[in-house]
């Protein structure tokens, strides 16, 4: 049942457009002492009459109390001002009124993030205080190696059928393809992260999420021109930390460049994951991106080489690729037109044809360098220079 907080008679009343039951109350007064008699309740409508000071308030503290709890803010006019301040305290959603289905669909929106809320509480409380999944960074130096496509496959392979709870956070803030590659729509992206930024909690980041199978959900990368250059590199290590505490496994899939949240990604991972194909540009860039790694102080020991399109009839073998980049190989990943087609589908080939050889092949990898691999101790060189960036 959703509690519906508009007086009895007064005019602008939408209590019709909210699907399933609705307990309609007078003031933000009763509506708290609606949510103390029902304990599983996770939505409350705040209409137009609520004063907008009044109604934060009541969200700031609802989020603290009970955040499981969605609040929608029904305004007769939205400015910028306004927006900010609700995301701020913890609205998950401001419509307008003369919108009736904007208002269902974010009601919608809203039970499906309280559910997903609700069993990130349970997990906390079965899972140790001093939980940490690994993060993994997958990179490529240069573009077209199937970066992505690894990235959302990894995921697929870590997530072994919901054994595991996974993140996949695309961080390719500018031209991110995950949404589309897997086919999601990008209500929530990144970018609604940034009122929030400085005090983002468990709660907030669920809020940012899209679910996309059992035990796996993406942050996906923003839609809008120009929000790329808004988000901080210092936002990304803030869901970073909290996302490790969340989730089992947090991939994330880069652009190919050491872009300033790129590195804030690399401080954050306790495995970096570095993609080539057997083609000269490709190793001449990953090389260098070694060399960089090397003069940043990363440890090499949470390094893997993936060598992609292995089999490609190029006169390049494993063992010239290992030649030429001065490190060895930590796994190979076959070519196929499976792959494409997957993708044009909307379905990763680990999750569509698991027995395939290039499933076989990533799920081979997170399971020999991800899955059964401690987390290394990392070098005191390291440790100087993440501080020093910070």
């Amino acid at each position: 049942m959703t509690i519906y907080c508009h007086p009895a008679g007064a005019p602008g009343d939408l209590s019709g457009s909210i699907r399933g039951q609705v307990r309609t109350v007078g003031d933000l007064d009763a509506a708290w002492r609606a949510l103390g008699e029902d304990p599983s309740e996770d939505l409350v409508v705040v209409g137009t009459v609520a004063e907008p000071a009044a109604a934060l308030r009541f969200t700031a503290r609802l989020r603290l109390e009970r955040p499981a709890v969605g609040v929608i803010l029904v305004r007769e006019q939205i400015d910028v001002a306004l927006l900010t301040e609700a995301l701020r305290s913890g609205v998950r959603e401001v419509v307008t009124a003369d919108d009736p289905a904007a208002l269902a669909d974010a009601c919608e929106r809203s039970r499906s993030v309280s559910g997903r809320v609700r069993a990130e509480l349970r997990a906390g409380e079965e899972r140790p205080k001093e939980h940490h999944g690994k993060v993994v960074t997958v990179f490529a130096a240069k573009g077209g190696c199937g970066k992505t496509t690894l990235a959302i496959n990894l995921a697929a392979a870590l997530s072994a059928g919901g054994t595991h709870r996974i993140c996949l956070v695309d961080l390719d803030l500018a031209f991110g393809d995950v949404a589309i590659c897997v086919q999601v729509e990008p209500v929530r992206t990144i970018s609604d992260a940034l009122p929030m930024a400085g005090h983002l909690d468990t709660t907030g980041a669920a809020s940012l999420l899209t679910p996309y199978r059992p035990g796996l959900d993406i942050l996906l990368a923003p839609v809008t021109p120009g929000d790329a250059e808004r988000i901080p590199a210092a936002l990304v290590g803030e869901l970073l930390a909290l996302l490790r505490t969340m989730y089992d496994f947090v991939v994330i899939d880069t652009p190919a460049q050491f872009s300033e949240h790129v590195l804030t990604a690399m401080d954050a991972s306790d495995h970096h994951v570095l993609l080539t194909t057997p083609d000269t540009p490709a190793l001449k860039n990953l090389r260098i991106a070694l060399d960089m790694l090397d003069l940043l102080s990363y440890t090499r020991e949470i390094r893997s080489v993936l060598l992609n399109r292995s089999d490609s009839k190029v006169g390049l073998s494993p063992t010239d690729v290992e030649h030429v980049v001065h490190s060895a190989i930590s796994g190979q990943v076959p070519s196929s037109r499976n792959v494409p087609v997957s993708i044009n589908r909307g379905t990763p080939i680990v999750f569509a044809t698991p027995t395939h050889p290039v499933s076989q092949a990533i799920t081979r990898f997170a399971r020999e360098r991800l899955l059964n691999q401690p987390v290394p101790t990392r070098s005191k060189a390291f440790a100087r220079r993440a501080e020093g960036r910070r």
